[in-house]
């Protein structure tokens, strides 16, 4: 592949990556908001615009060094997290476990929308292939995000079904998770345990091969 080519390929899928990880961030902005938290329409992150979730490091460059390292095999990155006030919340424990599972399951439900047009509708050549790596890539995020290490969304799940104390105590590994995560990289994770799991959801959408 070409330089040229493999820049044009990043364009389309890094625009892709944009639109899933603005439905995420906007469905964890919305529940937190009807739940009592009004953090994130306050600060303008309530709101489908993918500009006022872009993070310069974690939507641009990670996703850029990954899609060149990798010979624009694999392109991951992540939104601004959308400020939470947890004491805002109308109950806080409960709360925070619906808010964290609202971002995975709107990256879902988006991925099962695409698979239903996939199947029913007649589409063909660039559409299909903007859809499936759309579908794709919803279904990475959410399976991604379910995993249970500070900051990720599984790890919000955890925390409010923890006891308090556990639930502190498990809070303070946010400031090693991103070391954590890149090890599980280098360990192969993703090749040993996120695709496969992101192979068997697409099946079972009914998009899979």
């Amino acid at each position: 592949m070409s330089f040229f080519s493999l820049i044009s390929s990043f364009v389309i899928l890094f625009g892709l990556l944009l639109i899933a990880m603005t439905v995420h961030e906007f469905a964890h902005g919305l529940i937190a908001y009807k739940l009592g938290d009004s953090t994130a329409r306050i600060c303008g992150r309530l709101t489908l615009n993918p500009l006022a979730h872009i993070d310069p490091f974690w939507t641009i460059l990670l996703p850029l060094v990954l899609f060149l390292s990798t010979a624009g095999h694999f392109v991951f990155g992540s939104a601004k997290p959308v400020p939470i006030n947890y004491w805002a919340l109308k109950n806080p424990k409960k709360d925070i476990i619906w808010i964290g599972l609202a971002g995975p399951f709107a990256n879902f439900i988006f991925a099962f929308i695409i698979a239903q047009v996939l199947k029913f509708v007649p589409l063909g050549g660039i559409f299909t292939y903007l859809l499936f790596n759309l579908l794709t890539i919803n279904v990475v995020l959410a399976v991604f995000n379910l995993i249970p290490i500070p900051p990720l969304d599984g790890s919000r799940v955890l925390m409010g079904l923890l006891p308090a104390d556990l639930s502190r105590q498990y809070a303070d590994l946010e400031r090693y998770g991103f070391i954590i995560l890149f090890a599980f990289i280098w360990l192969g994770f993703f090749d040993r345990i996120l695709w496969p799991l992101v192979g068997l959801v697409i099946r079972m959408l009914g998009a899979g091969a």
